[in-house]
């Protein structure tokens, strides 16, 4: 009995112990995988069992050699889909030209390989709407795909969406440096130069976006607003055939939240993966998020930004992730801008395996970014009782002031690499807000100057690699517990 005790007592230490051992395990697998949050897994859309009938926008007398507006007929094949309880929409090959159409509750438009679908170039045709613009909410044309207060749509293909946007990139630079800059208003002149977006998807929930090929957007390609639950998969987009077009942003997420991007290809004129939350005055006003984004797998080629956090910040940007995205000749990597007008905080941002060859900067981070474009002022020539009423509200003043003043803080950026940079980093807070709270991580960063932080406290350095072709090191100012690992030099040949 004695001997049978000690045996019992011997077995139940060693199995504590094992229990122990894994308990610690546990612990320690859950620390390896911190660097990826739980809410990641909750993000994008649900998949939705679409009504088996089908309908061909053909069948409704759409034309498709391209030589006239095919707009009333895709949007009778929609409308009758959606009145029956829903289905696939879908075109016969050809080319079909059109003005904005809508797509409704239950509907799966489906864009197949064979099928261009060309943006008309006549403003007109696309139906002006209640909307929100760059951060304002303004009157403003629709896009030429429209889902707007509709759930359970999708939209994919292996087909072409072609925005024909040059005629608009024209227009806008012809406003712009002849008439709108000479005049002192460069700050109004985005918004008074209406182009089509290629794809709105606004106030709706559980979208899929797929597979599609699109190029020359008149102005952004796909935003993303006032939704959830929204997932965005394989785009290819090209907007930089036939010339460089102003603002044409390739993905941008405003006020939304739950929203997945995956497998995309961007290359355009402006910023390639961009979060937005309103501007100024009627973004504090309208006080709306972007909250829970993850951006994954993709590639950002030729654009201001392999992920932008701006301008608008005014509602905050939170809880983004970015995993596994190449910046190939991509202005900026990290790229974080605002104004002293309009607040927000920009705040628990991850980006993690990114790989970036011949950027401008790898990180660029500014609170008073293009004064001339941020700020507004009315010349003496304007009577500010007979101006439009989106530019009462860009002229509208934050107050108190303090409530314009934006925040920046706990921005983890981890397994970076990063060769062909013009500069490594360029951080600027301000002294009454400092950029807070950066981790990097296993980074190496090869450029041909260091560059500058101003403004900033409490990094947390690991294993930071910094190779510069001048040899210069990072000049760091008015920032307290921020130390940057001396440069080493190396060759540009």
């Amino acid at each position: 009995m004695k001997q049978q005790s000690i045996l019992i007592y011997i077995t139940l230490f060693f199995l504590i112990i094992s229990c122990k051992e894994k308990e610690a395990q546990g612990q320690k697998d859950e620390i390896t995988d911190h660097s990826v949050p739980s809410w990641v897994s909750k993000v994008g859309a649900a998949e939705i069992d679409f009504e088996q009938k089908t309908y061909s926008v053909n069948t409704y007398d759409a034309v498709n050699d391209g030589s006239e507006l095919a707009t009333k007929a895709i949007q009778k094949a929609i409308d009758e889909c959606a009145k029956q309880g829903g289905g696939t929409v879908f075109f016969e090959p050809g080319v079909y030209l059109s003005g904005s159409i809508f797509v409704k509750e239950g509907v799966h438009l489906r864009i197949d390989k064979g099928v261009e679908l060309r943006g008309s170039q006549h403003i007109a045709d696309y139906q002006e709407i209640d909307t929100r613009i760059a951060g304002v909410e303004m009157k403003w044309p629709a896009a030429l795909i429209n889902v707007r207060n509709a759930n359970n749509v999708q939209i994919d293909g292996d087909g072409l969406v072609n925005g024909q946007g040059k005629v608009f990139w024209d227009y806008y630079w012809d406003l712009r440096k002849n008439d709108y800059e000479p005049r002192g208003l460069r700050w109004i002149v985005d918004y008074d130069a209406k182009r089509p977006r290629t794809i709105l998807i606004s106030n709706a929930k559980n979208v899929f976006l797929k597979d599609l090929n699109i190029q020359k957007a008149g102005f952004w390609t796909v935003q993303v607003l006032y939704s959830e639950h929204i997932t965005v998969d394989g785009l290819t987009i090209r907007n930089n055939i036939g010339g460089h077009g102003p603002s044409t942003d390739g993905i941008d997420i405003d006020s939304s939240k739950y929203i997945l991007v995956q497998n995309c290809d961007i290359d355009c004129n402006d910023d390639n993966f961009c979060l937005k939350a309103g501007r100024d005055w009627d973004g504090l006003r309208v006080n709306r998020p972007t909250e829970y984004v993850v951006i994954r797998d993709c590639i950002a080629r030729a654009g201001s930004g392999l992920v932008t956090l701006g301008s608008e910040t005014s509602g905050s940007i939170r809880h983004v992730y970015a995993s596994n995205i190449k910046g190939l000749g991509t202005k900026n990597g990290l790229n974080i801008k605002s104004a002293t007008t309009r607040g927000g905080t920009v705040e628990d941002i991850y980006l993690e395996n990114i790989e970036m060859d011949s950027v401008r900067t790898f990180m660029e981070v500014s609170m008073n970014w293009n004064p001339t474009y941020s700020y507004s002022k009315l010349p003496e020539e304007f009577d500010p009782e007979n101006i439009p009423v989106h530019w009462k509200k860009m002229l509208n003043t934050v107050e108190p002031a303090t409530k314009g003043i934006p925040h920046f803080k706990n921005i983890t950026l981890r397994n970076i690499k990063v060769k062909g940079a013009k500069k490594a980093i360029n951080v600027k807070g301000l002294e009454n807000s400092t950029v807070e709270h950066i981790t990097l991580d296993n980074v190496l960063i090869e450029a041909e100057t260091a560059g500058n932080i101003n403004f900033s406290k409490n990094w947390s350095l690991n294993n930071v690699q910094l190779k510069t072709v001048d040899g210069s090191q990072v000049t760091i100012e008015n920032s307290p517990g921020v130390e940057f690992p001396q440069a080493t030099y190396v060759s540009d040949k």
